[in-house]
């Protein structure tokens, strides 16, 4: 069985990796959902805690949960959380064990199109967010706006037709129009999904192909919603 110390070498090196695109990411997507001070805020499928504490850093009277299915992650993250203003616990998006409408505003960076049944945490996330508060979403954008990953699937294809089938921009939620699809599905209203776009630079052609094998991006969709 792996050592607390294992799991934690295997978060560092996901943090070191996804904590760079995260970092970016989430403060556009704490915008985006008009997350306010003296709020309480519920980040679902948290990993190593990128979005919660860039809520917690830009809002200091906010208060952020955190909940991931792994345990790894939760207790790397909470060991990086100082006060009570931001806590992380292990919890599947597809049946949250909160009580309903517990938060203002539910988010969730980079997870959704990765759970089994994207449309069950959707519902869960609607469930614990108060009415009028906002539940929102950020994706990879498979389909248009990595750009680094478009080039090599289309020449990967162009060279060798019958792997088209793994093609990333046939993963589900990814293009456009469809977490706002997702969203409408499941009776929510006043659906906004817009694009997000921010650059990251390597200092060497190596370093770009050691991220391509880890599957990065640069540009994702985000969708949100008043419930």
């Amino acid at each position: 069985m792996p050592s607390q110390q294992d799991f934690f070498a295997e978060s560092d090196a996901y943090e070191r990796f996804m904590g760079r695109w995260s970092r970016l990411l989430a403060p556009l997507l704490v915008k985006f959902a008009s997350v306010n001070d003296q709020e309480s805020v519920l980040e679902v499928g948290s990993g190593t805690g990128a979005l919660s504490f860039a809520i917690a850093e830009a809002l200091p009277s906010v208060r952020v949960t955190g909940v991931d299915p792994s345990s790894a992650y939760v207790q790397y993250a909470q060991a990086r959380s100082s006060g009570d203003r931001v806590r992380f616990s292990v919890g599947d998006a597809q049946a949250l064990t909160i009580p309903d409408a517990s938060f203002n505003k539910t988010l969730s960076l980079l997870v959704l199109n990765f759970i089994p049944d994207p449309g069950k945490a959707l519902r869960e996330m609607t469930r614990v967010t108060k009415p009028g508060g906002t539940v929102a979403a950020a994706v990879w954008d498979y389909s248009e706006g990595m750009e680094m990953l478009r080039v090599f699937w289309d020449e990967a294809v162009d060279q060798d037709s019958t792997i088209a089938s793994h093609d990333e921009r046939n993963m589900r939620l990814c293009k456009r129009g469809e977490l706002a699809a997702l969203w409408r599905a499941n009776g929510l209203e006043e659906v906004d999904e817009q694009p997000i776009a921010i650059e990251l630079w390597f200092s060497s052609f190596d370093r770009l192909l050691a991220s391509v094998s880890w599957r990065p991006g640069t540009g994702w969709r985000i969708c949100g919603v008043v419930v």
